[in-house]
């Protein structure tokens, strides 16, 4: 029992023990593994990247669509290292998913900027990305934020990247419409149509970091209150979703200039990237509608999100 105290417990060496209590090196191991074997000593490991496998099993195990990568973060630690951890993730998986060819759907917004900057660079052949969302508004026509990102992804890969420089929200439905025959925007919309992957996140208001389409200007108060009154919880590619992953009928999507969720939901490769408390019921309502193939979250995100699905998860 001392031999073992002083080692676990008061950290000593086994030539400090054999030194302190006149024994032998070889007779102090021997007592140290005797008192494992007999139950005296019990060693746990506390493994993040264990806690981290085993909320990706509950992730699927729920949503058995999902193919869910965690995170793990350290106990205690900011928001904003959960963020820069799961762009670094993300970054790494687009790296190992880009193919030669591959037409990539890119959604703007704080996360796919932390991510395009947490990128690797590798010239891949033939890849084009392509801006799922317009970014223009009344006080910034051609957002330098939005297409900063999206230069930066194509850049990395020496690729190609297809702009898509209309207003985020237009002001009336019907001029969407209108332009949305124009040539040049039928043909992103075609390149959005054929994209062979999709990467996004979820915005929401509430976020640690507010989506940046809530806090630079994209929306007025009566924008706002208007996707209250109508139960918006979130956005992706700023389209809006209800709490059930629903979107049909929602006023501000006929403005709107990011895909249908339809095509979302279809794509046979897409990924979802979050992080952060502020976004777990957008998170939830994305995943109630299906919204995504692949999703990359912190862990402790993941477990709130788990939570909300199912109380008695711990």
């Amino acid at each position: 029992m001392q031999v073992a105290r002083l080692y676990y417990v008061q950290g000593l060496t086994t030539d400090a023990i054999a030194g302190e209590l006149g024994l032998s090196r070889p007779k102090v191991s021997r007592l140290l593994s005797h008192a494992r074997r007999s139950g005296l000593v019990e060693i746990r490991i506390h493994d993040p990247e264990g806690q981290a496998q085993a909320l990706e099993a509950q992730l699927h195990a729920r949503y058995g669509f999902l193919k869910a990568q965690v995170v793990s973060v350290p106990q205690g630690s900011s928001e904003e290292l959960w963020a820069e951890r799961t762009a670094a993730a993300a970054a790494s998986l687009l790296g190992a998913l880009i193919r030669p060819g591959m037409r990539v759907g890119l959604a703007w917004g704080n996360t796919m900027s932390a991510v395009s900057h947490a990128l690797t660079p590798r010239p891949v052949p033939g890849v084009t990305f392509v801006q799922l969302n317009g970014s223009a508004n009344a006080a910034d026509f051609m957002s330098g934020f939005v297409t900063d990102t999206i230069l930066r992804f194509a850049r990395n890969f020496s690729a190609g990247a297809q702009l898509f420089p209309v207003p985020t929200f237009f002001d009336d439905p019907a001029t969407k419409q209108a332009m949305w025959r124009e040539r040049s925007v039928r043909h992103v919309l075609e390149l959005q149509q054929r994209a062979d992957l999709l990467m996004y996140s979820v915005g929401s208001h509430t976020a640690h970091t507010p989506s940046h389409v809530y806090s630079a200007g994209y929306l007025d108060a009566a924008d706002l209150a208007v996707l209250a009154a109508e139960g918006a919880v979130g956005d992706i590619a700023t389209v809006f979703f209800r709490a059930d992953g629903s979107w049909e009928g929602l006023t501000l999507n006929a403005r709107a200039s990011g895909p249908e969720l339809e095509l979302i939901r279809q794509a046979q490769e897409s990924v979802c990237v979050v992080s952060g408390l502020g976004k777990v019921a957008a998170l939830h309502a994305a995943l109630q509608g299906q919204l995504m193939r692949r999703l990359i979250v912190d862990e402790i995100t993941a477990r709130a999100v788990l939570e909300l699905s199912d109380p008695g998860v711990s």
